[in-house]
């Protein structure tokens, strides 16, 4: 059975232009313009999906099987065109009763045309030919179009659903026109359907805690990219002149013996008028030994060198992805648990900002692993979001497996962030001494976000830095006012 790249090829028509036609039709749809001169770096990151869309489009169209009605009447087409014309107008009936049995649309207009025939023309089987050809054409690019249009309204429907995603998330997660990019690339092939909305109520949440957004602000800003110094060496050209030997001697610089006639002295052509003394004179000139002129000159030449330049140059290293460790215990649950969540998703919004990656570790008994920036990071964000805070407090679990994730390659510039109320069991002091080796040894950063003032000191020591949000009564209820009086 014939592919459709075969027929594509025999009759010169090419998917591309179909492609193409539909594309621009889709994005001049009103939403759609709307939509990217609000999000112009989304535009980008569609332009790039879509070239992909069309490439993995464009191998299905190639290797799509041809309906058997549609492969048999090329057949016939093909065996028609290479018969002289004699045998054409004897088998012509023959032809149309065949198309009649293919059902093909040609049939019709192929009647029509024999009831016309010139028995001594002999341009009909061209212009039957062309107008089956024509035929053909169209049956094919109609394929296509199916082909194309099935494809389409999946590509229609994806849009429409990221669209409806990045809309209702992007005033929680979207800062600047990198995280808009990445929150189009995070929502690709997700169904969330009414998922999405436990998303949009803690970001809600966080919208009303304008403290915790600060806090976690801070804590996101608080290293500063480091700074590595580096030789960049280049190579450039200059000109200089050189004096070197002219091949045209310009004056007398000196006598000295060769064979040269041209420039031999009076005084040894003076042997030749000897006759005792001539033969003198050949044996010096085979010897090189005759006295002669020395002439020489010189010119100036422009050269073009090449030196090296070296010069300092100081590279900004990015800020180095987080990885948060989330507290899940009975004593987290309640308004300390969304206070948790929320500032995970205020973190997961500065590290798609600063282009960062963000691991979260859920631990109470066992510890959970999510990745909130990878391609599923949005349904990883949901998972977490969907978690209910109730079990024991193994922080020393934890942060034996945060020491073990930043000794791999990519991780091993990241901050660690602990989010707990540290009502916990006390740290054994290998694992103490391990935190410390990793801090003063290769700058490690452990952060820790305290949700409660009866946190034990003697856990809390090890961090870089504590940074408060007290879930107290009292404390919320100074916040709530604070808002109000705004």
């Amino acid at each position: 059975m014939l592919d459709l790249q075969t027929i594509e090829l025999l009759l010169s028509i090419t998917e591309t232009e179909l492609i193409d036609e539909l594309l621009i039709a889709l994005l001049a749809a009103p939403q759609l313009i709307i939509f990217f001169e609000k999000f112009p770096a989304i535009k980008k990151a569609l332009n790039k999906d879509l070239h992909i869309w069309k490439m993995k489009l464009g191998q299905k169209l190639q290797h799509t099987a041809v309906p058997p009605v549609i492969s048999d009447e090329f057949y016939l087409y093909t065996e028609t065109r290479n018969i002289n014309n004699h045998l054409f107008f004897n088998q012509l009936p023959k032809i149309i009763l065949k198309l009649e049995y293919l059902n093909s649309p040609f049939t019709p207009q192929a009647k029509k045309l024999s009831n016309t025939i010139e028995q001594t023309s002999d341009s009909f089987q061209h212009l039957f030919l062309r107008q089956w050809r024509r035929s053909l054409s169209h049956q094919v690019t109609s394929l296509h179009k199916s082909l194309i249009q099935e494809d389409l309204d999946q590509l229609i429907a994806e849009l429409q659903e990221r669209i409806a995603i990045s809309s209702a998330l992007e005033p929680f997660l979207v800062e600047n026109e990198q995280s808009s990019s990445q929150l189009w690339d995070m929502s690709r092939s997700e169904k969330y359907k009414s998922d999405c909305d436990t998303l949009i109520e803690y970001g809600r949440f966080l919208s009303q805690q304008p403290e915790l957004l600060s806090l976690a602000e801070q804590l996101g800003r608080s290293y500063q990219p480091t700074s590595v110094d580096r030789k960049d060496v280049h190579y450039e050209q200059f000109r200089t002149m050189v004096r070197e030997p002219a091949i045209l001697p310009e004056g007398v610089t000196g006598i000295n013996q060769s064979n040269d006639i041209a420039r031999i002295l009076p005084s040894e052509m003076a042997l030749l008028n000897i006759d005792e003394l001539e033969f003198e004179f050949y044996r010096r000139f085979l010897e090189h030994r005759l006295l002669t002129y020395q002439l020489k000159g010189e010119i100036w030449r422009e050269q073009i060198r090449t030196k090296a330049v070296s010069k300092s140059v100081t590279d900004k290293q990015a800020r180095g992805p987080f990885i948060v460790c989330v507290d899940t215990s009975g004593s987290m649950s309640g308004f300390n648990e969304k206070c948790a969540k929320a500032f995970c998703l205020a973190l997961l919004r500065i590290a798609m900002a600063d282009g960062r990656r963000c691991y979260i570790l859920l631990f109470s008994t066992d510890v959970i692993h999510y990745e909130l920036t990878s391609e599923s990071g949005l349904s990883e964000a949901i998972r977490f979001l969907s978690q209910c805070f109730q079990g024991g407090t193994d922080l020393a679990a934890c942060l034996s497996e945060t020491l073990e994730k930043i000794e791999q390659k990519d991780w091993q510039d990241a901050d660690t962030v602990i989010i707990s109320d540290f009502i916990a069991q006390r740290l054994p002091d290998s694992l103490i001494n391990k935190i410390k080796n990793k801090q003063k040894k290769h700058s490690h950063r452990f952060h820790a976000v305290a949700m409660s003032k009866h946190g034990k000191p003697n856990i809390m020591k090890i961090f870089d830095h504590i940074w408060r949000f007290d879930t107290g009564l009292g404390q919320r209820l100074r916040r709530r006012w604070s808002i109000k009086k705004r």
